[in-house]
């Protein structure tokens, strides 16, 4: 799905988060940043992920790393996923999907013998200069952690 694979420049993003504030990839130089998209707030596997990542937040804090989230809902609903799973980290309410069609994580997907087009759920870890580390497109959602911090 996605073009975009380590070693390259990440893209200059800039999307607004839960509360209005704007994250861009210059706000995170110095620091590894984790930017992991879903598909829906609060639904199963996108709150067993988001959840996976809270419980091990301190280790990610520890190792220099920053968590952002990214869907297409709305701020209203990434705050009521924050609120309701006490997420410690912002989540973008990227409604026109700049920030997710500046990854190419956003195209057609099955579910159930249906085609539409939706977010593939992909991670993004990009190091402190910028560059794209690893791209991981097999989101294991109650063992991402695990997959980022090995």
């Amino acid at each position: 799905m996605t073009t975009l694979k380590t070693g390259d420049k990440a893209p200059n993003f800039s999307g607004l988060d839960q509360n209005g504030a704007t994250h861009t990839l210059a706000d995170y130089k110095g620091k590894k940043l984790v930017v992991f998209f879903y598909p829906k707030a609060s639904t199963p596997g996108c709150t067993a992920e988001a959840c996976d990542l809270r419980d091990n937040y301190n280790r990610f804090q520890a190792n220099n790393f920053a968590l952002l989230g990214v869907s297409a809902d709305s701020a209203k609903a990434q705050a009521k996923f924050i609120e309701k799973f006490d997420l410690p980290f912002p989540l973008l309410a990227d409604e026109d999907k700049s920030v997710i069609q500046a990854f190419g994580v956003w195209g057609p997907k099955k579910f159930m013998g249906r085609e539409y087009d939706g977010i593939h759920r992909t991670t993004f870890v990009i190091d402190e200069s910028g560059t794209i580390e690893e791209v991981i497109s097999d989101v294991k959602t109650k063992a991402h952690a695990a997959q980022i911090l090995k």
